[in-house]
């Protein structure tokens, strides 16, 4: 290890100037989608940093210790320095990684945690949570929505520059966000014939559906919605190419979205568009809960029903997520 690399120094001075960001979890899509949106909103230079722990460290998570092949003095270690200034982690196997960066850096990078680490607030300088979440403390932050990529600017420039298969669709343009079985949730073979005879009663009704499963949507499924997609003008992504799902929210008229995913939810709601929502079998008191203060404010609708058009203020908690981030930091400045 290159010992100046080691040593070099945080950024100070004004410690609301980020220089750098990491990125820490584990790989999972989901968790790495949400730190990515948080850096990207802080507009600092960000890396992504992987950690693999294996058994019998992974037992120990969230708690540590962490696997020692991947300490920063390590070799091929994912924390090798120079450290960042700030670190937003997700995940159960990151939590650990998170409070030894801490302690490595001798407490200088500022740590964030997002969703509940399971092991107390003392785990990073600020920690996120949903409001259907319970963790609740001095430096706990609370949103309705979960942070994504989704910002206004990115949907903003897809809506000036459509995909020409979307432009041809005729309105209104329906995007459909298809999950699938969770811990929670488990798509039953009548659940799947609902779902898609409400689908097959707004193709019929004149609607053009956008169709996106994501890798939870059970094979059938998926089959019968790429079949329903061939049977009219509408589009079905494959999981071939890029994803098209910020082209079909960002020109969607109206978004269908499956009951499982709450990140699915809150994306949809960052375009300030009518969630119809279907509720697949099974279900949890968090969903319950998310789902009835976004019904409130007039933001989800059930479905199968009527298409709405009403609109609303788009709601997008990561900007607020960067901004107590930032505010934090400021916070810490010396005097």
């Amino acid at each position: 290890m290159n010992r100046k690399d080691k040593e070099r120094p945080l950024s100070t001075g004004n410690l609301s100037h980020i220089a750098s960001v990491w990125v820490i979890t584990d790989g999972k899509a989901g968790d790495e989608a949400q730190c990515v949106g948080v850096a990207e909103a802080l507009g600092a230079p960000f890396e992504i940093r992987r950690v693999a722990p294996k058994a019998p460290f992974t037992w120990a998570m969230p708690w540590g210790p962490i696997d020692p092949r991947e300490r920063p003095d390590a070799p091929k270690s994912p924390l090798k320095p120079p450290f960042p200034d700030v670190a937003i982690a997700s995940g159960r196997r990151a939590v650990a990684y998170l409070r030894h960066l801490k302690k490595a850096s001798s407490g200088r990078i500022f740590t964030v945690f997002l969703k509940d680490p399971k092991t107390g607030t003392s785990a990073a300088d600020l920690i996120w949570v949903a409001e259907h979440d319970r963790l609740r403390g001095g430096n706990v932050l609370v949103t309705l929505t979960s942070p994504h990529r989704f910002s206004a600017g990115r949907l903003e420039e897809a809506r000036s520059m459509p995909l020409p298969e979307i432009v041809a669709l005729k309105p209104p343009r329906v995007a459909v966000l298809a999950g699938g079985n969770s811990r929670h949730h488990r798509f039953t073979e009548l659940d799947t014939a609902r779902f898609l005879t409400g689908l097959a009663d707004l193709a019929g009704q004149g609607a053009s559906l956008m169709i996106t499963p994501s890798r939870r949507t059970p094979t059938g499924l998926a089959r019968d919605l790429a079949r329903l997609a061939r049977e009219g003008s509408h589009l079905f992504w494959n999981g071939e190419g890029d994803n098209p799902l910020l082209q079909y929210l960002a020109n969607a008229d109206a978004i269908v979205v499956t009951a499982d995913s709450t990140n699915m939810i809150g994306e949809a709601a960052a375009t300030g568009r009518p969630v119809h929502v279907f509720h697949p079998g099974g279900g949890h008191r968090k969903f319950d809960r998310f789902l009835a203060q976004m019904s409130e404010i007039g933001v989800v609708h059930p479905f199968p029903g009527p298409l709405k058009t009403t609109t609303y203020e788009p709601i997008n908690s990561t900007p607020e997520i960067a901004a107590a981030i930032r505010a934090a930091l400021q916070d810490r400045r010396p005097d």
